[in-house]
């Protein structure tokens, strides 16, 4: 959720009149995550971790409470078509450490869990639909990337998989794995 990507855009352009509801929320959610990050609720991991799995789930329970789901589902989608994006002008650039196609996995299965908990508690506050996401996160209802405790990446048999055979790859061996995982 950095920088707006030309799908995002594309979003904004057919949707005006809540883009500025819709980046409000997301500025909030951004502040909530970096809170969340740093305590130890949940794993701190923003990057394929819990609190990655936290920062979609909550974005889409709030976006879905506030525009509706569809709206807020066509965002992810193109959140996560930006990231796509962004990996294939990072490649071009030589980046190597780029978002992948896991990632956009375990992205869009938390925002879909995280619209049906908008849908379902629409009436709730954000403090009881944060509580509500960190339950359903620590139940292992929403997705994480599976490493070690060292944060390396593991394939789906436990093996770490070398940082050299991530690089530049959109498609690679990481692991979806509940995210109440023990690493």
């Amino acid at each position: 959720m950095g920088k707006i990507s030309c799908p995002e855009k594309w979003w904004v352009i057919f949707h005006p009149f809540i883009a500025k509801k819709t980046y409000q929320i997301t500025r909030y959610v951004r502040s909530v995550a970096d809170s969340v990050k740093k305590t130890n609720i949940l794993d701190g991991d923003i990057n394929g971790g819990q609190v990655d799995a936290f920062k979609h789930s909550y974005w889409m329970a709030t976006l879905s409470q506030n525009i509706k789901w569809k709206k807020a589902l066509k965002l992810g989608k193109a959140h996560e078509k930006g990231n796509y994006k962004s990996h294939k002008k990072g490649i071009r650039k030589g980046i190597k450490e780029t978002h992948d196609k896991i990632s956009s996995e375990m992205d869009m299965w938390n925002n879909h869990r995280g619209i049906k908990i908008g849908g379902k508690y629409e009436e709730s506050s954000r403090i009881v639909i944060k509580q509500i996401v960190i339950d359903s996160i620590q139940a292992g209802v929403m997705r994480i990337i599976k490493k070690n405790s060292s944060g390396k990446y593991l394939d789906c048999e436990g093996n770490i998989i070398p940082p050299d055979s991530l690089n530049g790859k959109w498609e690679n061996n990481k692991c979806l794995v509940p995210s109440d995982h023990d690493n």
